[in-house]
């Protein structure tokens, strides 16, 4: 096959854009693996090899670590034809100095040697981080995190508030929000300054955003009177409402992901259980776009056949903005179909490209190269060759989605890139 030098030099150039990642789970206290247990421990895996035929067994515990490594490994041969399969080949090579393909259960020792013993180095962190060119990491935050013990620089603190909008009929929820914020929330008053206090502590601490995950029957209204034993669904509109207004009195961006659908496979592996659903519409949340225009809603969708609405909100309201590639449509195959949409319809400064979902920063890597390897394609095919950019634009474009929007939209500001 032909060398396809434009494409080539199109990711080349797009590799050496330094990069913000807007949306992950990482513990800033320990952001990196310390072993090829905390690499495989991601959902992907575990439940790619349940898919597959393990069963839940070696995920227990009380199993050594080296065994669910092994176990996880034997089963892999059977989906090494996915994406994560791909992430996972990209982490040894780069990080382990694996030479071999493909991966399987007899490659299980070898594999824990080398992240036991380069893992343990105690510039592990900063190493992950150079070779993968990231600079600044969002973090997802609950609401009682004492955001301390860490660069809030580096890792940038993100107020979560699925708790708050969807179980704070909860005792134990209500407790902890009381232990934050010193108020015990049980009217529209208090709730709106238990709230207060929740971003008032947040932004002195540097956080740059508010997040939410939505189910697919979920229509944000205005908010009523407000008490504990309202209905529930009155409750969860009440307090995402106030969270909106929040957002907006805070000037911080709203990030919205929308459409998960919950413990669809019960005896799913743990993270393993959640599907989306096809019966959302972004027109259960038109009226929250009119209501708050100064905020920026950064809307993430589980399925491309929710992403020519999402492309058509944000081409009318200044105030959506397309924002990744979430979950199950995280595969090259989607990303590319939706990318394409969302470049050829939707403002270049309104979209954040790609965030991470990782839990550990080895994952930073792999995912972010593969969403540059797809976005060398479509500049090429689509913008390049056809005449309309030129390759100089085309990586300027690229820097939009991968690192100025995130600037910009979230107020972050570091130096390189």
């Amino acid at each position: 096959m032909p060398v396809d030098h434009l494409t080539a030099d199109l990711r080349s150039a797009i590799d050496a854009i330094a990069l913000i990642d807007p949306h992950t789970h990482i513990n800033p206290l320990q952001p990196a693996s310390k072993s090829l247990d905390d690499i495989l421990g991601y959902h992907y895996y575990t439940e790619l090899a349940h898919s597959v035929g393990m069963s839940q067994e070696p995920l227990a515990p009380s199993v050594p670590a080296r065994e669910r490594v092994r176990a996880i490994l034997t089963h892999m041969p059977r989906y090494d034809n996915t994406a994560q399969y791909a992430w996972f080949l990209d982490i040894c090579k780069t990080f382990l100095d694996y030479d071999g393909e493909p991966v399987s259960g007899a490659d299980a020792d070898r594999l824990c040697d080398a992240a036991e013993r380069l893992m343990a180095q105690a510039d592990w962190e900063q190493q992950v981080l150079t070779r993968s060119k990231l600079e600044g990491v969002f973090l997802t935050n609950e609401f009682d995190d004492p955001l301390e013990g860490f660069d809030t620089r580096r890792y940038i603190p993100c107020l979560r508030t699925d708790d708050l909008v969807f179980k704070l009929d909860q005792p134990s929820v209500r407790e902890r929000l009381a232990q934050a914020t010193g108020v015990e929330v049980h009217d529209r008053t208090t709730l709106r300054q238990a709230v207060g206090q929740l971003f008032r502590h947040f932004t002195s601490k540097g956080a740059r955003a508010c997040a939410i995950s939505l189910p697919p029957d979920f229509r944000p209204q205005p908010a009523g009177d407000f008490t504990l034993t309202s209905d529930p669904v009155a409750r969860s509109q009440a307090v995402f409402w106030t969270l909106a207004e929040h957002c907006r009195d805070f000037k911080l961006p709203f990030d919205l992901m929308i459409g998960v659908n919950r413990r669809v496979y019960r005896a799913g592996v743990f993270q393993g259980q959640d599907l989306f659903d096809n019966r959302t519409s972004l027109m259960l949340y038109a009226e929250l776009f009119n209501a708050f225009p100064t905020v920026p809603f950064c809307v993430s969708i589980l399925s491309s056949t929710l992403n020519q609405e999402l492309c058509s909100f944000a081409w009318i309201f200044p105030n959506v903005i397309t924002s990744g590639h979430w979950w199950y449509a995280n595969v090259p195959a989607l990303i590319a179909m939706d990318l394409r949409a969302r470049l050829q319809a939707v403002p270049k400064t309104k979209q954040i490209g790609y965030y991470s979902d990782m839990y550990k920063l080895e994952f930073g890597l792999p995912k972010f190269n593969m969403y540059r390897s797809v976005l060398a394609n479509v500049l090429a095919a689509d913008f390049v060759r056809p005449g309309l950019l030129s390759e100089t634009r085309a990586v300027e474009l690229a820097r939009y989605l991968l690192r100025d929007n995130v600037q910009t939209i979230f107020r972050v500001s570091l130096p390189h890139g």
